[in-house]
């Protein structure tokens, strides 16, 4: 167990962001399904912007990494090229 203050605020600090952490990324995992999911053009393009940004955002607070971002971003925007 923690002896110190500093320590014990550094483990609550720790709790709360892994949570925060936690919850923007199954969002972003969750917004990436449903885009992927999606067989309408239109609907997957107007889509692709919102959940770009969300992976932007979350590559710029380091919540994953940029190369990660990159790649997702990359293969959504094939699949919607596909769709017809």
């Amino acid at each position: 167990m923690a002896n110190h203050k500093s320590a014990l605020k550094r483990i609550r600090q720790t709790a709360s962001r892994r949570l925060r952490n936690r919850y923007y990324a199954k969002t972003a995992r969750n917004a990436v399904r449903r885009l992927r999911a999606m067989t309408d053009k239109a609907e997957a393009q107007a889509a692709y912007v919102k959940v770009s940004g969300m992976l932007d955002r979350l590559a710029s607070k380091k919540r994953i990494s940029k190369n990660k971002a990159s790649n997702l971003k990359s293969k959504l925007a094939l699949h919607i090229n596909k769709l017809g």
